[in-house]
C-alpha cells in the first residue's frame, strides 16, 4: 500500500496568494500601466518639415466650373494660423487639442490651403483672381476652416480630418454656401502619416468644391 504523503510533500501544493495589501498594489500598478498605455503620444521622429507635396495634375473637366472666380485667402481659427501640426487622442480626450513637438508644416495650414485650391481651380480651367485684382461682377469665392487636424481614433488608428465651409458670393449677395468634410486614413501613427492624409483629405475637398461650383447657381 502506498502511504499518503504528508501535506508538506503533497505532490499538487496549493500557491500561496498574495496578500491584500500587495494585491491592492500590483492592482494599481496594472492599472496605472494600463492608463499610460492609452494615452501614449503617438511616435515624433527627429525634426522634420512636411507640406501637401506637388499638387496632383487631374485631367481638365470639358468645361472650367467658371470662366474666372476671385478667390480669398482662406480663413480659419487662430490655431491655424501657424506651422504647428495639430493631432488629438480621441480615444483620451477628444477635447485636448495637442502639437507634435519635432514637426511642424512649410507654412500655415491656412496659407496651404489657399494654395492648394487656387492650383485646383486654375487646372480646371478657371481664371483665379485675388481680392486686389477683382473686377466687377466676377464672383467671389471665401472659405473657412473649421477643423484640421490627425485624429487618432485608437493608438494604431488615426485619420486627416479637413471641415471647411465655402460660400460664394456676387458682389455681396450669397449665392450658395456649403460645408465639405473629408477623413483620410493615415498609414502610419506619426506626423508624416498625419501629413499625408489631410494632404489626401484637402485634395478630396478640392475636387468635391470643383463639382459643386460647376452645380452652383450663377449671377
Amino acid at each position: 500500500m502506498n502511504p499518503t504523503p504528508p501535506p508538506s510533500l503533497s505532490l499538487s501544493p496549493t500557491p500561496s496568494r498574495p496578500s491584500p495589501p500587495l494585491r491592492r498594489l500590483l492592482g494599481a500598478l496594472g492599472a496605472a500601466a494600463a492608463l499610460a498605455a492609452c494615452t501614449t503620444t503617438p511616435k515624433q521622429p527627429g525634426n522634420a518639415v512636411y507640406d501637401f507635396g506637388a499638387p496632383v495634375v487631374a485631367a481638365a473637366p470639358a468645361a472650367a466650373p467658371l470662366p474666372a472666380l476671385v478667390v480669398a485667402a482662406v480663413g480659419g481659427p487662430p490655431a491655424l494660423d501657424n506651422e504647428r501640426m495639430v493631432y488629438r487622442l480621441n480615444y483620451a480626450d477628444p477635447l485636448q487639442a495637442r502639437t507634435y513637438a519635432m514637426s511642424r508644416w512649410g507654412s500655415s495650414p491656412l496659407e496651404m490651403l489657399t494654395q492648394r485650391f487656387k492650383s485646383r481651380l486654375s487646372q480646371a480651367g478657371v481664371k483665379v483672381l485675388s481680392p486686389e485684382d477683382a473686377a466687377l461682377g466676377i464672383p467671389l469665392l471665401r472659405i473657412e476652416v473649421d477643423d484640421f487636424s490627425h485624429v487618432f481614433d485608437s493608438p494604431g488608428a488615426s485619420h486627416g480630418q479637413v471641415v471647411l465651409r465655402a460660400s460664394l458670393f456676387d458682389g455681396h449677395r450669397l449665392l450658395d454656401q456649403r460645408t465639405f468634410s473629408r477623413k483620410s486614413a493615415a498609414t502610419s501613427a506619426d506626423a508624416g502619416g498625419g501629413a499625408r492624409a489631410l494632404a489626401a483629405s484637402a485634395d478630396a475637398v478640392a475636387g468635391e468644391m470643383l463639382a459643386w461650383l460647376a452645380a452652383a447657381p450663377k449671377k
